[in-house]
């Protein structure tokens, strides 16, 4: 399988996962937590558990905070009350950006969103304004300590959309439905090592701008990043 590669994109998530910890911790944990709150926290019974413990692992998340993050959910009555909140607007030459949020409020949020967007010379738009130029994907970047081989031939056994070899890994990209069972796959051989592990939105094309305003709009998407109530933020920027 082959194709252009994403990992070169998508990559500098696990630069900032390194640079900024305990901040990212804390925002899987919250993820964690909504995802576990009123189950009863098992991940055979939960595939959106499961999903973001997954990517908690791939992050570097220790252990029992996960654990942690899960027994809060299921064992308080009452406990912290999160929505979801989408956000999607552009960012300085037109460059998409989506803002996927977990707030407890609605205004605040939108708010620290808005006048983020305004200072660093973006927009926000409405509803669906960029949201049709992503797809939803299953990432997982497995290190190429691994057999290529072997990656690539459970990849293919399992229904992955591509495989893709990279000069210090293997990307494999699925439907959303078949993430789980890929990385089941992968367990089953001992694959657990992984760099990305995730359901995220890829764009399907991308924007190729100069130095210098490539460098304009990461300042507007690392401080949309840095918000408390952002989980994620997704773009069409092309980054080397």
């Amino acid at each position: 399988m082959s194709g252009h590669s994403k990992w070169a994109t998508i990559k500098r998530k696990k630069g900032l996962i390194d640079a900024e910890r305990g901040k990212i911790f804390q925002k899987l944990a919250k993820e964690i937590y909504v995802a576990a709150k009123g189950t009863d926290g098992q991940l055979e019974n939960n595939p959106s558990l499961r999903m973001v413990v997954d990517k908690a692992k791939a992050a570097n998340m220790p252990k029992d905070r996960i654990s942690s993050a899960i027994d809060k959910a299921t064992k308080s009555s009452g406990g912290e009350d999160y929505e979801f909140v989408r956000y999607e607007g552009y960012g300085p030459n037109g460059v998409a950006i989506m803002v996927d949020c977990l707030t407890d409020n609605r205004n605040r949020t939108a708010s620290m969103v808005r006048s983020t967007f305004t200072k660093r010379g973006g927009n926000l738009g409405t509803d669906g304004s960029v949201s049709y130029m992503f797809e939803r994907k299953g990432i997982i970047v497995v290190p190429n300590t691994y057999s290529e081989d072997d990656v690539m031939n459970l990849a293919l056994e399992n229904d992955a959309l591509d495989f893709v070899t990279n000069d210090d890994s293997y990307e494999i990209s699925t439907t959303p439905e078949d993430f789980i069972k890929i990385n089941k796959a992968l367990e089953e051989a001992g694959i657990t090592d992984l760099i990305m592990n995730e359901v995220r939105f890829i764009p399907s094309n991308y924007v190729s701008l100069d130095e210098d305003k490539t460098t304009k709009i990461m300042g507007l998407i690392d401080a949309l990043e840095e918000l408390d109530d952002v989980s994620d933020v997704y773009h069409n920027l092309e980054i080397d």
